[in-house]
């Protein structure tokens, strides 16, 4: 038999549930109104018509992004910057966390303190350049210029992921590492075959966390890659930004959709691979920054 709510809980609740739909439809409404907008006639554009809805639908700004090489070619380093870019995250993470996980390493409370110390105060912009300098020296002495590689590799750290995964493991009970190592397992075979598989939830949450920073990654792709071949995504969006606010490039612009609609077209676009993975690890989330997150 239900408990009958009590006053005070009734209008918590009704409190509580007008915050969240206000917050969600604040939070999805700049989703619609980018798709409204690629969608529109350039008149409702230009004069701000668009409300909710799209009027004088059209979709020429859509073909004009999808006939656009730059644009794949620009969503093709994307994917790679994504793809490698959180792999190579994940690989240093993962162990950095295993290593720090552990009592017998020597100085762990002294590498835990200077890891947890770069939350605390952040590095800030020109250390993080002069990273991206000792990677690029690095680099050059291999033949490598202004390649995408630079990226993926120098920005390969962050320190709330380390801790999260560390937090993970250390939740692990002692018994199951130690019955691995008597059935001969390795060092590297308990982290694979124990700590992974057990600390799956967090693994999944840190990647997304991961991969959602390299896909919409803009500064340092575009401080570090001056060629445009091999732009990611979101220097493109900026790029072809610029461009369109330019006046001399609008002389003579007679289509029938604003030139703003091509980057809400584009916008829409550089969203929907998250929008596509996000359900399938949403089931992870809250499991996995709970474990990282909470250290008994």
């Amino acid at each position: 038999m239900k408990r009958k709510l009590e006053i005070s809980e009734f209008i918590f609740k009704i409190i509580s549930y007008t915050i969240l739909t206000i917050f969600s439809l604040a939070c999805l409404y700049p989703f619609i109104y980018a798709i409204s907008a690629a969608m529109s006639a350039r008149q409702a554009v230009d004069y701000a018509q668009i409300v909710l809805f799209p009027k004088g639908v059209q979709f020429e700004a859509f073909a004009r992004m999808f006939n656009n090489n730059m644009f794949w070619n620009s969503y093709s380093n994307t994917l790679f910057l994504t793809f490698y870019g959180t792999i190579w995250e994940m690989i240093l993470s993962i162990l950095g966390a295993y290593a720090l996980s552990k009592k017998r390493l020597l100085f762990r409370k002294q590498f835990n303190f200077f890891l947890v110390f770069t939350m605390w105060f952040a590095a800030g912009i020109v250390p993080q350049y002069l990273n991206y300098l000792a990677t690029q020296r690095i680099f050059r002495k291999v033949g490598i210029y202004d390649d995408k590689w630079l990226v993926v590799i120098a920005m390969g750290m962050a320190a709330m992921n380390i801790i999260l995964l560390r937090n993970a493991f250390e939740g692990v009970p002692s018994e199951i590492e130690e019955a691995a190592i008597v059935d001969g397992a390795t060092e590297f075979q308990v982290l694979t075959k124990v700590y992974v598989p057990m600390c799956k939830s967090t693994v999944a949450t840190v990647a997304l966390f991961f991969g959602i920073s390299r896909w919409n990654g803009y500064y340092w792709a575009r401080q570090m890659i001056s060629d445009t071949n091999e732009h990611p995504l979101q220097v493109f969006i900026r790029l072809l930004l610029e461009q369109y606010s330019d006046p001399d490039q609008m002389t003579g612009w007679a289509e029938n959709y604003a030139s703003d609609s091509v980057i809400y077209a584009l916008i829409v676009c550089s969203i929907v691979p998250i929008l596509i993975i996000y359900p399938f690890i949403q089931k992870y989330f809250a499991k996995g920054t709970n474990e990282g997150g909470v250290k008994e």
